[in-house]
């Protein structure tokens, strides 16, 4: 279970967190969750998981898993592998990579099996109430026309983060609340906060910024 408030950051596939690349970001947040005391955790393709993981202390999670147990599922993310690999948690369902909410169902149940801390993503207020009937870890709420944008979800839909939590709480107060979608500065975190989040999960914001340990830094500013 990752400790909150916590700063979450999906490299998805982007070049500029890619190999090593990955491993450079990984070891800046490293760096800065020691010097802070601020919790962090980086997901990674699977390709990188071990090198990340055997290199720095902050969690190191796979962004997907798929509904299966091992044999023959041929080109899938078996959640076997990903804990092999290093990872000690997950991404499930993010809007990139969409699943049924069944198959949502049998991803949290192999994680738990697997002892994998999961973070299961949700788009809008229903979803979000949907998924917390599953009793996740932490949902996180990403509008999806915010994704990758460079207007946050806290200022463009804040209803839609205070109504995620209220509607999650509703169900499962054990579930933490995560806040996404276009989170770029201390600002955004700050207000995350405010709204009832308990941490943000963000990826261009900082894997696309020229300067990574800035904008790092700066996020780690508004917890």
């Amino acid at each position: 279970m990752l400790k909150t408030p916590v700063i979450v950051l999906n490299v998805k596939t982007y070049a500029e967190a890619t190999g090593n690349k990955a491993l450079e970001i990984a070891e800046i947040m490293d760096k800065i969750s020691k010097e802070t005391g601020v919790s962090m955790a980086i997901s990674v393709q699977a390709t990188d998981l071990t090198t990340c993981a055997e290199k720095v202390s902050i969690p190191v999670f796979a962004e997907h898993i798929d509904p299966i147990k091992p044999g023959s599922h041929t080109g899938w993310t078996l959640p076997e592998a990903v804990k092999a690999a290093g990872a000690v948690g997950t991404l499930i369902n993010h809007s990139e990579h969409r699943l049924k909410l069944a198959d949502i169902d049998v991803c949290i149940a192999r994680a738990k099996e697997l002892g994998l801390g999961y973070i299961v993503c949700s788009n809008n207020i229903a979803t979000s109430k949907a998924i917390a009937a599953l009793s996740p870890n932490f949902v996180a709420v990403e509008p999806p026309e915010l994704i990758g944008g460079d207007i946050s979800v806290t200022t463009a839909d804040p209803g839609i983060v205070s109504g995620s939590v209220d509607a999650v709480r509703d169900v499962d107060k054990n579930v933490k609340i995560l806040c996404g979608a276009g989170v770029k500065n201390g600002k955004d975190v700050a207000k995350s906060i405010e709204l009832g989040a308990k941490g943000v999960l963000l990826a261009s914001g900082i894997v696309k910024a020229k300067d990574k340990e800035s904008v790092i830094r700066d996020l780690v500013s508004g917890l």
